[in-house]
């Protein structure tokens, strides 16, 4: 089966060319990364811990300055302008929106006035219908509306942060590690509720995750990456019955049992994709 290519899903609503990033001036993270999302579609990018991930994310919401990071070379469209080293909060104003890794929700603050977070950037009157919309969502915040989120469980904060996200209404959601130290039945239905969101909102998702099954369950297309480098693509199907990502990233062998860490490690050293 051949990849399908992310325009054959439809209009490209971000596009990331051939970016590199560079911290503190020196330390190279990014090496020439290119990626696209298809508007109104769930995109997945995988790879290991410390691939370059996160800091992908950072140059698409403009999150690189306040770790001293900066786009050197490439350019990252969103609908057709260049928005690389924009500061953060005009490109949340643009339509980007991320939930960051951790969920960092103001644990001193209720659920709902965490979400009211979330549209501190609106000026419409439509903020109490779209938190009906985010209870609808997430019932169990419904529930919790006047609990102080640093008594909230995990899974309860990254349901919280999502939900503060929406309410700034995002066309594009970028999502990190959203699975991060949740058990994996609440893993489950954040990404069923993220799916259910793309579906009926039609807002596009960027996910990053290292659970590479749970993120192509819920994706139409995805990236692995590998040492700051994007090694392969393709869509959803491409992906899952790849031989390689079977082996080294759903946990399949060929033999049909599961990979060790051990073997992991060593098709790390082997760069296979590279």
């Amino acid at each position: 089966m051949q990849p399908t290519h992310p325009e054959d899903l439809g209009p490209i609503l971000l596009e990331v060319n051939n970016i590199e990033v560079v911290y503190k001036d020196i330390i190279q993270v990014l090496r020439g990364v290119s990626l696209k999302v298809p508007e109104g579609h769930i995109t997945a990018l995988l790879g290991p811990n410390g691939a370059g991930k996160t800091t992908t994310l950072r140059a698409i919401s403009g999150l690189l300055v306040p770790e001293d990071g900066e786009v050197v070379s490439g350019s990252i469209l969103y609908r057709g302008e260049n928005i690389a080293n924009k500061p953060p909060e005009a490109i949340v104003l643009k339509g980007i929106v991320q939930v960051p890794e951790g969920r960092r929700v103001f644990k001193h603050l209720t659920v709902e006035e965490n979400l009211r977070v979330g549209a501190a950037t609106r000026r419409d009157r439509e903020v109490r219908q779209d938190l009906e919309r985010i209870y609808h969502y997430f019932p169990k915040l419904a529930m919790l509306k006047n609990r102080l989120a640093g008594y909230c469980s995990g899974g309860e904060q990254q349901m919280l942060a999502i939900g503060r996200a929406l309410l700034a209404r995002p066309r594009l959601l970028l999502l990190d590690e959203p699975s991060l130290g949740l058990a994996p039945l609440l893993v489950r239905e954040i990404f069923d509720i993220v799916a259910q969101i793309n579906a009926e909102e039609g807002v596009s998702v960027l996910v990053v995750e290292q659970n590479a099954r749970v993120a192509l369950s819920v994706a139409h297309y995805g990236y692995i990456m590998e040492s700051g480098r994007i090694a392969l693509e393709g869509s959803r199907a491409y992906l899952e019955e790849n031989p390689d990502v079977k082996e080294f990233y759903l946990g399949v062998a060929k033999s049909g049992g599961r990979k060790s860490f051990k073997d992991v490690k060593s098709y790390r050293r082997r760069k296979r994709f590279m």
